[in-house]
């Protein structure tokens, strides 16, 4: 027994210590549960879960990850509650070779990569490169996926091409937020967050049996703080947070085997627009950088910003007989998202974006389970029909007042349906206790219908936006494009894996798997611009075609006494990837906003991922102390093989003639680290008739760049994030007392921006006026330079109180 003094040295270590999520391997067997949730019996959480055992649904039936072929990390809800998670964005921090951003201008908007594979720009017409889902159902587009952490049973990340076990198939991987069943007694839980920043949250959870076979419950949630910073331009709050959202779930539970399940969610976000940080000065005005990374001075203040969603699903099982489940998914979701977008983040009207956007879906899934013996798998089909529409302005006024037209306006209207159905399927064979085998396959059929009509106004923009103050809605003074398109595409992508286990306490696999992500338009391209003569699919600019990928992963998790381990190496070779981008262009003699998609060739991604969990002892300190260390690692190989380009100008900047090159050697792959990592100690110990949890997590990234080219000043290098957390609960679990530091070093870092100066195509170096020395704007967007900057969230310190009664 170790003296008072020197356990609250231990007690002081550990609460500066990390701790990061490890994947769950326990060996007892899993519950029998519905895939889209867990059974959620108990009256209250258990004083201190055991991550070891989280039990996974990543194939489709609940196993622990001990025993999955699949890079997959699973957080408990209990989990995420002791390190003081907020949102879905938290977990990229300690999952290897995976970035979870909020994307520019908004709170709600995800920007996500796994792999090195995600997409960047929420605008219609591109399809996400990792696959959001909502307790099973596929959010088709990234508005309103930052998902707010409450209610949740856990979270899965899975690494790698998804198309044979899920609804919707997916090129670069798959996060799973499923929420917690209904409870067969009364329940009634709150909790609240008040910390800096005027931050005050609070979530209020009931449910309760109404009769035998009927469960009703519902949670509301208050999401609030004050800004990180100032907009000095509108004296509004920077990075503010104003949010209610709500969910009602109501579950029929006629049989044993058998269950139906409603549920609805909507989210009411008012928060500020996020104004970006201009890097430069402005050349125009000559305006000087401002002091404090999170302060803007953009001055566009409409539309309103405002983002408003959700949705229904109804989800039923039923159970056949001992070896066949049936399930079916269906489920709706609507949401409008109107955001002010100044680009150059001043007070003049520059290169100023108001927006609107507006999605819609309805999916179907229906699948059989089947167990039987030595068989085990699911066959699926899915359906989705989804609209996604934008329209936006681009100011460009300080242009417009040179070239003699007023109130300059480009215009953009965007339509884009997809039509998708495919079927799938995915088996495992036990050859003997030891040796199995899976194969699966999917067959997609992806139909897009397009619409993109574009118009150049002057004296103020389109009569959909309202115009502006100075000059409300404009006069149209050309049509630039008015372009409809449709185009069906469709693969069939298998998916093999072998599986070994020498003993219980061992999994070795190798898989290979192919992914695939349908081509589309890009609602910003320019119809009436002549199409480069090049090979097909490198440029067409209202229309790209489909990316490709084969994938090998070779892995081992192990249970080694105290020591939990999962590791995996990986190879994947893409063709045609995905490179939208938004360019200026002459347009009737006049420069234009214009996007322009690249089918950049060929990638190659490989890498390797650990993730590892270590008990390093038990009643040392006193009766029922834990001790456990923990760390993940990712390594990530990413390079472009084949960026084919045409080229005016020769690295000197000799004018050449039009001539077609491989620009591979100067790109690289965005929003992808070379490097993750992160590293842990987590201390439990009886307290107070109940345990104190102390824990903190050390997560590392390295440098980045936001685009494929280099950015000077924009690009992030690499950076660490400290946080800490110390978390009492009750013996009976009613009560919690939580204090939490998130970035406790205050370190800044960019998560996204803006660039529109003028860049030598093979270094990335900004090209200057040889006059006045500054930068140049790209293609004529804007007067003042566009290079702006979004940051990742400062020192963060909050106390949390929960209640479960």
């Amino acid at each position: 027994m170790v003296s008072f003094s020197a356990r609250t040295m231990l007690l002081g270590s550990a609460a500066a210590a990390a701790l990061i999520a490890s994947p769950a391997l326990a060996q007892e067997a899993p519950p029998a549960t519905g895939d889209t949730a867990s059974n959620q019996e108990t009256q209250a959480e258990p004083a201190q879960a055991n991550d070891q055992e989280i039990v996974v649904t990543a194939r489709r039936r609940n196993e622990v990850l001990l025993d999955v072929p699949i890079a997959v990390t699973a957080y408990s809800g209990e989990q995420l509650s002791r390190q003081g998670a907020l949102d879905i964005t938290d977990v990229g921090d300690t999952t290897p070779n995976v970035t979870l951003e909020t994307s520019r201008g908004t709170n709600t908007t995800l920007t996500a990569f796994i792999r090195g594979v995600g997409q960047q720009d929420p605008v219609a017409g591109f399809e996400q490169g990792v696959g959001i889902y909502l307790d099973d159902v596929y959010l088709n587009r990234p508005q309103g996926a930052v998902l707010d952490i409450y209610d949740v049973e856990r979270i899965e990340v899975l690494r790698g091409p998804q198309g044979t076990l899920y609804g919707r198939n997916t090129i670069g991987g798959a996060i799973k937020y499923v929420t917690r069943r209904l409870a067969a007694t009364p329940q009634f839980k709150a909790r609240t967050n008040l910390g800096l920043y005027d931050q005050a949250d609070l979530v209020l959870t009931a449910s309760a049996p109404v009769a035998d076979a009927l469960r009703i419950g519902g949670s509301v949630a208050r999401l609030s703080r004050s800004g990180w910073g100032k907009n000095y331009t509108t004296g509004e709050a920077n990075y503010n947070k104003d949010i209610w959202a709500a969910r009602g779930t109501i579950e029929l539970i006629p049989t044993e085997t058998a269950w139906l399940r409603l549920s609805g969610d909507y989210t009411w976000d008012k928060s500020n627009a996020r104004g970006g940080h201009r890097l430069i000065p402005s050349i125009l005005t000559k305006q000087p950088v401002l002091d404090d990374v999170f302060d803007s001075r953009g001055g566009l203040t409409d539309p309103k910003q405002k983002v408003t969603g959700g949705g229904v699903a109804l989800h039923g099982e039923a159970e056949l007989n001992d070896w066949l489940t049936v399930r079916s998914i269906t489920a709706y979701r609507k949401d409008k998202s109107a955001t002010p977008i100044d680009f150059d983040a001043l007070p003049s009207i520059d290169l100023d974006v108001p927006a609107i956007y507006r999605n819609k879906q309805f999916s179907q899934e229906l699948q059989a389970v089947i167990d039987r013996g030595p068989l085990a798998g699911v066959v699926g089909a899915y359906y989705l029909d989804a609209n996604a529409q934008n329209i936006f302005d681009v100011r460009l006024y300080t242009l417009g007042a040179l070239i003699g037209a007023p109130g300059f306006t480009a215009a953009t209207f965007g339509d884009v349906d997809t039509k998708t159905w495919a079927i799938f399927g995915d088996f495992t064979y036990d050859f003997t206790p030891q040796w199995s085998v899976s194969l699966g396959g999917r067959y997609t059929n992806d139909k897009r219908r397009a619409q993109v009509l574009r118009k150049s106004y002057i004296l103020g923009g389109s009569p959909e936006l309202g115009g502006d103050a100075g000059y409300g809605a404009g006069i149209p003074i050309a049509t630039t494009s008015d372009f409809s398109g449709r185009r069906t595409d469709t693969a069939f992508t298998p998916r093999a894996s072998v599986t070994y286990k020498p003993n219980r306490n061992h999994t070795i696999y190798a898989s290979f798997s192919q992914g695939f992500k349908g081509g589309g338009f890009d609602p910003r391209a320019q119809s009436t611009q002549a199409p480069v003569q090049t090979p097909a699919g490198i440029y067409d600019y209202m229309a790209f075609e489909p990316e490709k990928v084969n994938s090998y992963e070779l892995g081992w998790k192990a249970a080694l006494g105290r020591l939990q381990v999962a590791t995996a190496i990986f190879n994947a070779d893409y063709k045609n990837v995905q490179i939208p981008a938004s360019v200026g262009c002459i347009v009737n003699g006049v420069t234009n906003f214009c996007g322009l998609t690249t089918n950049a060739g060929k990638a190659r991604f490989r890498g390797l991922e650990i993730e590892a969990n270590y008990a390093v002892a038990e009643n040392f300190a006193a009766a029922g102390d834990k001790l456990s260390l923990a760390g993940t690692l990712g390594y990530l190989d990413a390079k472009y093989r084949e960026f084919l380009t045409i080229v005016t100008t020769s690295p000197a900047g000799a004018v050449i003639p039009p001539t077609e090159i491989n620009l591979a050697p100067y790109r690289k792959v965005q929003n992808t680290p070379k490097w993750t990592m992160s590293g842990s100690l987590d201390y439990t110990t009886p307290m107070a008739g109940g345990r104190l949890n102390l824990n903190s997590t050390l997560s590392y990234r390295s440098k980045s760049q936001q685009f494929e080219l280099r950015t000077p000043m924009l690009d992030q290098k690499g950076y660490a994030l400290l946080d800490a957390n110390m978390v009492w609960r009750s013996g009976d679990g009613r009560y919690e007392v939580g204090l939490h530091g998130k970035n406790l070093t205050n370190t800044k870092y960019i998560t996204a921006g803006y660039n529109f100066l003028t860049q030598n195509i093979y270094t990335g170096d900004f090209v200057l006026n040889p006059l006045t020395g500054n930068p140049i704007p790209a293609g004529g967007l804007g007067q003042e330079g566009v290079l702006t900057a979004y940051y990742g969230n400062p020192r963060q310190i909050f106390v949390s109180l929960g209640f479960n009664f």
